[in-house]
């Protein structure tokens, strides 16, 4: 009797601890493959803004090819960003790293014109509180 209990309880044990390896592997199975069909479906929505963006690159330089056809167009595109010019014309670049410098220039001289208003005002406050004591 006890042999067969003893047979029993081995049994249990080892058909448990295989029955929870086999139940924990298709858990962790299932998680797993959950995880990589996010993924996928993450990169696929990306591939797809992606696609949409390349679409509107090519129609904008479908028009642009379109546009250059235009010798109009051609010539003032050329002067514009090759700085080709007509006879007679003279090419004057401003360059936007002057115009940035040119800008945080008035920053700087705003803030300094506000700091010497707000020293004048403490000073002169401070001299009318003096006044009114003495």
């Amino acid at each position: 009797m006890k042999k067969r209990k003893k047979a029993s309880e081995n049994r249990l044990i080892i058909f448990g601890t295989s029955s929870i390896i086999v139940i924990a592997f298709f858990v962790y199975s299932f998680f797993n493959y959950i995880i990589q069909v996010k993924n996928l479906n993450d990169e696929q929505a990306k591939l797809e803004n992606d696609l949409l963006v390349l679409k509107q690159e090519e129609s904008n330089l479908k028009n642009e090819i379109e546009k250059l056809k235009d010798p109009d167009y051609l010539a003032r595109f050329a002067r514009e960003n090759y700085m080709y010019s007509k006879d007679g014309e003279y090419i004057i670049k401003v360059s936007e790293k002057e115009e940035k410098d040119n800008t945080q220039e008035t920053v700087e001289n705003n803030k300094n014109y506000l700091g010497i208003i707000i020293i004048t005002s403490i000073i002169l406050i401070t001299l009318i509180f003096i006044k009114k004591i003495f």
